[in-house]
């Protein structure tokens, strides 16, 4: 098993979940087909030891364990896996400092891809 960034990260990519991972296995795209690789960030489900020091740092809620992520977001966990298939396009992200989004912005990016949780 392994964690899974959903689509909640999406246009936000705060990297707070990369500044505790012990592996450095969450990454960033680096390729050109951001119709297959939206720009947000993914854990690479090879080096994922399933610590989840990564799910309660994301400010934007995005992280979920493989087996609890909502059904919403089901087509999230083969994009992560798909990211395993097409390492070269991919890198460490760099932790990036940002603001902490407020509670609101929080729950409107939740109802923008129609999660209620």
């Amino acid at each position: 098993m392994t964690y899974i960034i959903t689509r909640l990260c999406r246009d936000c990519v705060d990297t707070a979940c990369v500044a505790v991972c012990p592996v450095d296995c969450i990454y960033k795209y680096t390729g050109d087909d951001s119709a297959t690789f939206p720009n947000q960030l993914y854990i690479h489900p090879d080096e994922c030891i399933d610590c989840g020091a990564c799910e309660p740092e994301c400010p934007w809620q995005a992280i979920f364990e493989e087996e609890s992520v909502p059904e919403v977001f089901k087509d999230d966990t083969p994009l992560n896996y798909k990211m395993g298939e097409n390492s070269d396009d991919f890198e460490v992200s760099p932790n990036d400092e940002k603001e902490r989004p407020s509670a609101e912005e929080i729950e409107a990016n939740k109802k923008k891809w129609g999660w209620d949780g």
